[in-house]
């Protein structure tokens, strides 16, 4: 991996794990970059049910998934759920233009860890040779799920919420901004997709966050300067919540 200035070094269940502004993490020991929920075909979803929305949030996330393939050069990619977001939007252009990016990047090995959207979506077509499996899948010192649930098994790496906090200044000014939540147990990335939303986080003392701050990531005390406008995100679940 070539470290760009943006990016941030983190020690993670004692492996060394980079933080991404493109929304991803690269896990260095084993060389896999992970991305949760980039929720592909989601806008057309939308125009498909009537709904006009911005095309092209398939192809700009694509971009960065092929700069960042150039730029770390994993051998692994880890798909950590919602990688369709529904059946509606597997247009035959959005999947053409999967399997142009998969064609580029042939030697690399691609596992979906499937969540709530790729259930009813359906898994990739089996020519983009993505190896799709159900949570929770084991990888020491790791779990990867979707859903951010604490397993005895290992540290578990998840998306489904979306993870963003609220920072709130002096003068009532606040910034909403997507973020890598990191409790002892569990960590949630932030969505991949461009098109996805954002889940806003209320987090504990011991946990950590890091937001993406354009191209650049940044720790954030967890102090009063933090709030949130929603129900604590931070108890979680035992059994998987829907999305």
């Amino acid at each position: 991996m070539k470290p760009a200035a943006g990016d941030l070094l983190i020690e993670l269940a004692g492996q060394s794990m980079w933080l991404l502004p493109e929304r991803a993490a690269f896990w260095k020991e084993r060389q896999t970059l992970l991305v949760a929920d980039p929720h592909w075909g989601k806008a057309a979803t939308f125009r498909a049910g009537g709904i006009p929305v911005p095309a092209g949030t398939t192809d700009d996330g694509l971009t960065r998934l092929v700069a960042l393939t150039a730029r770390c050069r994993p051998r692994r990619i880890v798909f950590l759920g919602d990688f369709l977001h529904a059946r509606a939007g597997r247009s035959d252009r959005m999947l053409e233009t999967l399997r142009t990016w998969r064609a580029d990047c042939p030697d690399v090995e691609l596992l979906l860890v499937r969540g709530n959207h790729d259930r009813h979506a359906g898994d990739p077509p089996g020519e983009m040779k993505i190896t799709c499996i159900d949570a929770p899948f084991v990888d020491p010192p790791f779990v990867f799920c979707h859903h951010p649930v604490e397993l005895p098994d290992g540290h578990v790496l998840a998306g489904h919420i979306h993870p963003a906090a609220r920072l709130t200044g002096a003068g009532r000014q606040s910034l909403r901004l997507p973020c890598f939540f990191v409790g002892a147990r569990t960590t949630v990335l932030p969505a991949f997709g461009d098109f996805t939303g954002l889940g806003d986080i209320e987090p504990e003392a011991t946990d950590r966050i890091f937001v993406v701050a354009e191209d650049e990531v940044v720790r954030v005390e967890t102090t009063s300067a933090m709030r949130c406008d929603c129900e604590s995100s931070k108890t979680l679940p035992t059994t998987p919540p829907g999305r």
